[in-house]
């Protein structure tokens, strides 16, 4: 069975394994030994009860037949309260001129902060030897119903940065086009970079709006577009109710996807209910469930449920996955938005 459970310092090795698989782009799971400690750290602080208003909750994915890790995904709180957090906003200008009849519409870059605050879905990933089926699915929205049961823990607006779009050899066309100019290093370097120290950033990065038709195409086209091992989990996350809203990352421009956490599917048709454990034949449904316990929060996913009311009837075998018992409360809501196909492969990056 798969299931989700908080990290623990034993994941360390399997967790910092996982990051160097990642490739170019993937920020929030750098491939360094202290970066890794660091998000352990923070999310054992954030699972404890007594969590900062800035804090991070890093989930593993554990294939419980072998013990083995196989991928990560984590939700952040108050980001950019302590260092700024940065995006383009994609807006537009309209230049004018009566004498001459004309009027033109251009495109432009301005740097802000508007997301500060926000809580931020990020670090997923999922080890390609287990992409498939419905672990991606599961492996994103666990998180969903973290929030469903600690809502006051989180913002109103959730936001998640996806990975932009870079070629075969990991050259990012926007970066070249408009950060490399101002800081002299190469894509990778640079990102890796942001993940330790955001101060540089606001050293070295343009001031001013930046003329979208000023860019080569190559660049303007990559606008918003995601890398495509990235472009399942922008179909899942709108699949959920998230949406592009014009803001890009600074280095790659990836879009941002944005929701109220109210407006988000798995939140808003997410119920409570009594645990009773009992034989359950599968259904046409894949319900994914979480025991709601903060410190020992763990969620899975099943076609073994049965919701009748206000009771969750489950088989011994997931009541022990989820270490739950008898008459315990349990969230429980459908892992898919519709009634699909239980094979989908969607979800595996961020």
């Amino acid at each position: 069975m798969i299931r989700i459970r908080t990290a623990r310092q034993a994941d360390k090795a399997t967790i910092r394994a996982l990051a160097g698989k990642t490739g170019p782009g993937m920020t929030s799971l750098q491939d360094d030994d202290d970066y890794i400690q660091s998000l352990i750290d923070d999310s054992a602080e954030a699972f404890s009860g007594m969590a900062p208003e800035e804090a991070y909750y890093l989930f593993i994915m554990e294939d419980m037949a072998t013990g083995k890790v196989i991928g990560t995904s984590a939700i952040a709180t108050g980001i950019g309260l302590e260092e700024p957090f940065y995006n383009y906003r994609l807006g537009t200008l309209v230049h004018a001129s009566p004498e001459l009849n004309v009027r033109r519409q251009v495109q432009v870059l301005s740097v802000t902060h508007d997301m500060t605050g926000y809580s931020e879905l990020c670090s997923l990933f999922l080890d390609p030897d287990y992409r498939g089926g419905i672990n991606g699915h599961l492996l994103s929205k666990c998180r969903f119903l973290l929030v469903a049961d600690y809502t006051e823990r989180f913002s109103p607006s959730l936001i998640a940065e996806m990975r932009g779009y870079s070629d075969s050899d990991g050259k990012s066309p926007f970066w070249d086009a408009v950060g490399s100019h101002f800081f002299d290093l190469d894509f990778d370097h640079a990102d890796s970079l942001s993940a330790f120290n955001k101060v540089f950033i606001a050293q070295l990065m343009p001031k001013y709006p930046i003329y979208t038709n000023l860019l080569p195409e190559s660049a303007v086209e990559v606008i918003g577009m995601t890398h495509p091992d990235t472009t399942p989990a922008r179909r899942l996350l709108e699949s959920e109710g998230l949406r592009f809203n014009n803001y890009v990352d600074i280095f790659d421009a990836g879009p941002v996807m944005e929701a109220r956490v109210d407006h988000i599917r798995a939140v808003r048709e997410s119920q409570v209910g009594k645990i009773a454990i009992d034989n359950v034949t599968e259904g046409d449904e894949i319900w994914m469930l979480s025991n709601m316990d903060l410190e020992n929060f763990i969620c899975t996913a099943s076609a073994a449920v049965a919701v009748k009311g206000d009771t969750i009837v489950i088989g011994q075998e997931l009541a022990d996955a989820l270490e739950v018992h008898q008459g315990q409360l349990l969230r429980a809501v459908p892992l898919f938005s519709d009634k699909r196909t239980k094979n989908k492969s969607q979800g595996e990056e961020e």
